[in-house]
């Protein structure tokens, strides 16, 4: 019950995406989807810059509340919402004035280029909303309610859904943004949701909100900024490493053209919806864990663990089948049934989409072992299993093989990384970790079992 709001938020953004993919692919053509989807890389990048530090709060959060120490989990929240913000307004003038660059790093095909500078710097200058929401929702799942942020998060995909076809094409005094209308709304929605869901916090009067009488909470203390950087850091690496080597195939895959880029683009549409399961029972273990090391219940905290697995067996391999079953017609949202893209992604799919069920047994033991403070194994084994062998592989063998080398290489950094996740589960030392600073009287356990 607590990852289903995470689930269904998940799949909810990408609806969202999808549905705004469908108005640019079909209307605007496949120059605009490459566009569109280079700016969307981009926006996973950021999203995955502060994942560490997210999780890292969230596992404060949660072992305070656990605990039961809310003073201390107040403290945390105070500091960690002023450091968010000011990353939040840097990473946003940084990446707008520096987008021609990015995507010029990226090899964005040349007709997708001026549509993507639009794109991409309106995603930017909407990065306030963006971290702010998904702070607010990081605390709100530390401390156990995961079903308020979801009511918002509807909000937000409802007006962007609204918005994108109104702000693309115009309508009366409103202009034909094109592209950039796409981004606007995604913008204006994500700026409503933040505001609304302030606003409720304070109205229902939630009991981490900073009241008037604790301002002097929301400032710099060093020691939790130190354990957040510390821990988050290493978090955050790791899913900068997958979206780098998102990048990097990206980059491999324009060089083939818009064909295979659009191809690629599409399937990558579908194959979100199959990671949705294991991300949110990811991010659930994770908040169960740490409450349960805080309260000092490891006897739980193991039966998480396989719990999470079995329901990803059942989630993902239940959404892989069912994709399967409508290769051809799920692709056809996006592409038109000539040109050669479609049965490219059809390929696509039959190869990388069954290893999703793997990738998500290796998250979900990630999220128990992340939950203790233990940050360094995950990263070194995120590294190697993508930098190491995916992207070696990829580019090694795709003169060779095409780009059946760049799939194929999907399956078997999945199933690499799995092995040496179950390794460490079993034989590491992750349940001696500790996250520091910013958690008082949480000790690390000792596992009895």
């Amino acid at each position: 019950m607590f990852s289903l709001p995470m689930l269904f938020g998940n799949i909810l953004q990408s609806l969202n995406g999808t549905i705004n993919s469908i108005w640019v692919g079909k209307f605007l053509g496949e120059a605009a989807l490459t566009a569109a989807s280079n700016g969307n890389i981009i926006m996973f990048f950021l999203i995955s810059s502060i994942f560490g530090v997210t999780m890292a709060a969230t596992i404060m959060i949660g072992q305070n509340i656990g605990a039961g120490d809310v003073a201390e989990t107040k403290r945390v929240v105070g500091t960690s919402a002023v450091f968010f913000l000011v990353l939040a307004f840097a990473i946003g003038i940084i990446g707008f004035l520096s987008a021609p660059w990015i995507l010029h790093v990226l090899n964005t095909p040349a007709e997708s280029v001026d549509m993507a500078i639009t794109y991409t710097r309106i995603i930017f200058a909407g990065m306030p909303f963006l971290y702010g929401y998904n702070y607010i929702m990081t605390v709100m799942r530390g401390a156990g309610d995961s079903k308020t942020p979801f009511y918002f998060l509807i909000v937000s995909v409802v007006l962007d859904v609204l918005l994108n076809p109104l702000l693309i094409f115009g309508w009366g005094p409103i202009p034909a943004m094109g592209i950039g209308g796409s981004a606007t709304a995604t913008l204006i929605a994500q700026g409503i949701s933040f505001v609304l869901i302030l606003i409720y916090l304070y109205r229902v009067k939630y009991f981490l909100r900073i009241t008037s009488s604790e301002l002097h909470l929301l400032r710099f203390d060093w020691k939790i900024i130190w354990t957040l950087i510390r821990k988050g850091v290493p978090m955050g690496l790791q899913m900068i490493a997958v979206s780098t080597s998102a990048i990097a195939l990206m980059n491999l895959i324009n060089g083939y053209g818009t064909v295979a880029a659009a191809a690629y683009t599409a399937a990558n549409n579908l194959s979100s919806y199959v990671q949705m399961p294991a991300m949110a029972l990811g991010a659930a273990v994770s908040s169960f864990a740490a409450q349960n090391i805080g309260a000092g219940r490891w006897d739980r905290v193991r039966m998480t663990t396989w719990i999470g697995i079995v329901y990803n067996f059942v989630l993902t391999g239940g959404a892989v089948v069912l994709i399967y079953m409508f290769n051809r017609q799920a692709l056809l949202m996006f592409l038109p049934s000539t040109g050669g893209a479609l049965e490219l992604g059809m390929r696509i799919n039959l190869i990388t989409l069954w290893s999703f069920v793997i990738f998500g047994v290796t998250n979900v033991i990630t999220g128990v072992v992340r939950s203790t403070g233990s940050v360094m194994i995950p990263l070194l084994i995120t590294i190697i299993s993508l930098w190491g062998i995916r992207i070696p592989l990829a580019y090694a063998f795709v003169d060779e093989y095409g780009l059946d080398a760049v799939w194929w290489s999907f399956p078997v950094g999945f199933a690499i990384s799995a092995v040496a996740v179950i390794f460490y589960y079993a034989f590491g030392k992750w349940k001696q970790a500790s996250m520091g600073e910013g958690i008082q009287g949480v000790k690390p356990a000792e596992d009895k079992g």
